[in-house]
């Protein structure tokens, strides 16, 4: 990325903008967990994934600014995600130490950067429209503020849930019902995946998602990308689950999870990235068998919980079924989206 990319036109001549690298991590983990704090009142930002946002392999995908003060202090940090064909998720975050004018000077600038970097990344695909897609906490008033006055519109509400989890789970936890089976993707001797099953997981969750929200195509090569990205990705939390037709097993539906980073405790934990279940299989208890699988693989593994996020207003009714096996809502986010004609 050159330096006149990460200019920010129009912002005030005192503060100082350049693009992040690697002995910046402690700092931008340092103003997220600020900006968390004030807006749900914790925190828990992972020091390792922002590392691999700011310079790791998550930046190959990604536009990025930091914003100074003149004595070198980090005030804000702007990230442009070329996410997939036709997404582009645009991340502002500004010390809540700042008053409300400097703060919201800022993030004006900021915003309207991250749109002028959007265009620019969907006219290099060549495309005609593209979605902006960014997000606040729910109780975080000032940065839906600013979204607003961006020209976002708040498009949904995200149940972000925790179930803690047992070392007797490890094993007393019920079958699936008959005909569904749940295995791992397979692996070579190497550890690494075949790729017939991880397409298999593409596919089912991009066929389960087609009646949800916002749902949109995202390349095999895009996902793949994006989940490994992830410092907390492992291969052996794949898992793909089919049903037996008269043709014979199909697949019906996919999770992929990953390692969540230690608690206060210092125990780690599993996250639930991506949980599908196709329509012709639904009503067959798969969800409930991939969950299972999901929270005895955590106990065995000796951590103790499991998060995941849900679409507070989902068509399937699946905070229900969370709510039903044990989960809570810690708190809630939102998505806000804005459409780009190219």
């Amino acid at each position: 990325m050159s330096h006149a990319e990460v200019t920010i036109d129009g912002l005030p001549e005192h503060y100082a903008t350049r693009r992040p690298e690697v002995d910046d991590a402690a700092a931008v983990a340092a103003l997220l967990a600020e900006h968390q704090a004030a807006a749900k009142g914790t925190s828990g930002v992972d020091p390792e994934a922002v590392l691999v946002q700011l310079a790791g392999t998550g930046s190959w995908t990604r536009r990025q600014v930091l914003v100074h003060d003149p004595d070198g202090r980090l005030l804000a940090w702007l990230s442009v995600h070329d996410r997939a064909a036709g997404r582009t998720l645009v991340e502002v975050t500004v010390s809540p130490a700042l008053d409300a004018d400097e703060s919201t000077t800022i993030a004006g600038h900021l915003f309207a950067a991250g749109e002028r970097h959007a265009r620019d990344i969907g006219r290099m695909r060549g495309l005609r429209t593209s979605l902006l897609d960014s997000g606040a906490y729910a109780d975080d008033g000032r940065q839906q503020a600013w979204l607003e006055a961006a020209g976002y519109r708040q498009t949904r509400t995200w149940l972000q849930m925790t179930r803690p989890v047992s070392s007797d789970e490890a094993s007393g936890l019920p079958a699936p019902r008959e005909g569904v089976v749940v295995r791992p993707v397979d692996r070579h001797d190497d550890g690494l995946p075949v790729a017939q099953d991880l397409q298999a997981v593409h596919r089912v969750l991009e066929e389960s998602f087609q009646d949800h929200f916002s749902s949109y195509r995202e390349s095999f090569p895009e996902f793949v990308m994006r989940l490994r990205e992830d410092p907390g990705h492992r291969w052996d939390h794949w898992w793909l689950a089919t049903v037996e037709t008269d043709e014979g097993p199909v697949p019906a539906g996919a999770v992929v999870s990953s390692v969540l980073r230690p608690d206060a405790d210092g125990i780690p934990g599993s996250y639930v990235d991506y949980i599908g279940v196709h329509r012709r299989a639904r009503g067959r208890g798969v969800a409930k068998a991939l969950l299972h699988t999901v929270i005895a693989d955590a106990a065995r593994r000796g951590r103790n919980r499991v998060g995941l996020e849900v679409d507070a207003d989902s068509p399937t009714g699946a905070d229900g079924l969370y709510e039903s096996m044990g989960w809570v809502t810690d708190y809630r986010t939102q998505s806000w989206h804005q459409d780009l004609d190219l």
